[in-house]
């Protein structure tokens, strides 16, 4: 937290901060490639012949099952849930039978396997039985917020933490603004920006139930300043509505202004302090996209079961924006838009700064899928030997979390574990800026992941061996207890049997004396 504010001082600040525009540190201006997949209107996906729906769809655990092999299950029916929660995370997105629960590639970072529920649709696409609430201007704001939950919803900005869980802590806070996410920083991903000109009346209703659910006084939704049809939509919609508390802010289209911290920042002119939430500045921040999803699911019921993918880059011949239920294999899409180029050499899910490449295109759309980026050769940069740092200090420069790049770089490679936690290295977004302008080509952010991930290793050891010391010395205290008890019931008997001993002496000290009485009168 920054030297001499108090908390209140920064709520106070944050809620005061009006319509202008600040900076934040570093980043890059990026040449945009997102005119090509904007050019046609969002299509709907075609209907797989399976979907492979994983169960780890968000931050955190993987959801269970609920749902039997063979059995049929309609549009919207809950198939996995957090068991220790009892609410719904993962929805069929079309009616049929399962056929499976089976490991399968799940669009991981990791390229892990994870359990997938297969669906063999029917071709019917029949819904459940949809249960909206009627009213939700009447609702109390705990049955909105019940509902987003059940409804598995998730960040769709790439977080994918759940929403639910979100809403329920902001209500806690005392939020007093909602921020609405629709700044795409990623030079390739349009999926944002198409649904923003093509839905807008469900971006403002979603904004107005999650200010009602959170008790919000403000909202803002923060667009980039290349999006003049976006605005000209969203104005549009937002006149409709009559909604006087929301605003429209065009932001500067520099990467990562898509960032939580970094959109907080060019809004409000602060900083989320390290180890703290934007709840603790009395803001909240979504996606546009998932404001979409809490509208369907509080006007008509419908739970989270597709988003908008874009699908483009050069390896593509048809880039477009296609709405894919969760579960399709990317295949399908890839198909759809005209197959790949005979030179495509690399599939990524997500941008080229921040996503990560698959090994294959059956993995299936997940929740966090925004953008299935196809290059070429020419687009990849070859390989180049990395050499030594100059110190030249361009990460710094570009470094939008204010970090020391180099040095960081250089505590992880020497195991300075602690310096590196010091020097701020969990605060790192992995956004990729100083990787682009390392002259060295050293993969910085390969080893900040390796480092954040040595430091989880390490803090679940520390947190094993307090256990265990925890454990030890519950045991000593036990150990000492019993024997501390032992001793007193030992005290306890020593002393009963002194006493036992002490009357028995005036038992037979009472006899002798009647004795001799006797004998003197006899």
């Amino acid at each position: 937290m920054p030297r001499g504010l108090s908390k209140a001082e920064l709520v106070q600040q944050a809620r005061a901060a009006g319509e202008q525009l600040h900076h934040f540190h570093g980043g890059l201006r990026l040449r945009h490639n997102k005119k090509i997949s904007c050019e046609t209107p969002v299509e709907k996906a075609a209907l797989a012949q399976r979907l492979f729906v994983p169960l780890l769809q968000h931050t955190g655990r993987e959801a269970e099952p609920t749902v039997a092999e063979g059995q049929k299950v309609l549009k919207g029916d809950p198939i996995g849930c957090f068991s220790h929660l009892g609410s719904g995370s993962v929805h069929a997105p079309t009616s049929g039978t399962i056929s499976a629960i089976i490991k399968h590639p799940i669009s991981h970072p990791s390229g892990m396997e994870g359990r997938c529920v297969v669906i063999r649709p029917d071709g019917l696409d029949q819904w459940n039985e949809l249960e909206p609430i009627n009213d939700w201007r009447l609702a109390e704001p705990a049955e909105i917020r019940k509902k987003i939950r059940s409804s598995g919803i998730v960040g769709l900005g790439g977080a994918v933490f759940p929403t639910g869980f979100k809403v329920d802590e902001a209500s806690e806070r005392g939020i007093h603004t909602l921020i609405l996410n629709g700044s795409e920083c990623e030079p390739y991903i349009s999926c944002d920006e198409m649904l923003m000109r093509e839905q807008p009346d469900s971006i403002i209703l979603g904004a107005q139930i999650l200010q009602k659910a959170i008790a919000a006084t403000r909202t803002v939704i923060a667009i980039e300043d290349q999006m003049g049809a976006v605005k000209q939509a969203l104005s549009r919609a937002l006149e409709k509505s009559a909604a006087r508390d929301i605003d429209i802010l065009e932001v500067t289209t520099i990467y990562p202004e898509g960032g939580e911290k970094q959109l907080i920042q060019v809004l409000t002119g602060l900083e989320v302090p390290s180890g703290a939430r934007p709840t603790d500045l009395g803001l909240l921040c979504q996606n546009v996209a998932t404001a979409t999803a809490v509208a369907r699911a509080v006007t008509e019921g419908k739970p989270l079961i597709e988003r908008i993918v874009t699908v483009t880059g050069n390896g593509i011949c048809k880039p477009r924006n296609l709405l894919a239920p969760i579960g399709t294999p990317i295949s399908n899409l890839v198909d759809q838009c005209g197959g790949y180029t005979p030179d495509v050499a690399r599939l990524v899910l997500g941008g080229p700064l921040m996503g990560y490449p698959l090994a294959s295109d059956s993995n299936p759309v997940i929740k966090a899928a925004n953008c299935v980026l196809a290059l070429t050769e020419d687009d990849i940069r070859p390989p180049q030997p990395e050499m030594p740092c100059i110190r030249c200090g361009e990460c710094a420069r570009v470094c939008p979390a204010i970090l020391l790049p180099q040095q960081l770089n250089w505590t992880i490679r020497n195991e300075r574990w602690q310096d590196a936690e010091q020097f701020g290295l969990s605060d790192c977004i992995e956004c990729g800026c100083c990787d682009f302008v390392c002259p060295s080509h050293i993969p910085l952010v390969e080893w900040f992941r390796f480092g954040k991930s040595q430091l989880r290793v390490l803090a679940q050891e520390q947190r094993l061996a307090d256990a265990a010391r925890q454990r030890f010395e519950a045991r000593e205290a036990r150990l000492a207890m019993i024997k501390n008890e032992r001793r007193k019931r030992r005290e306890e008997k020593k002393r009963a049997l002194q006493k036992d001993g002490e009357k028995q002496k005036q038992i037979a000290a009472a006899i002798e004396r009647s004795r001799n009485r006797q004998g003197r009168d006899s």
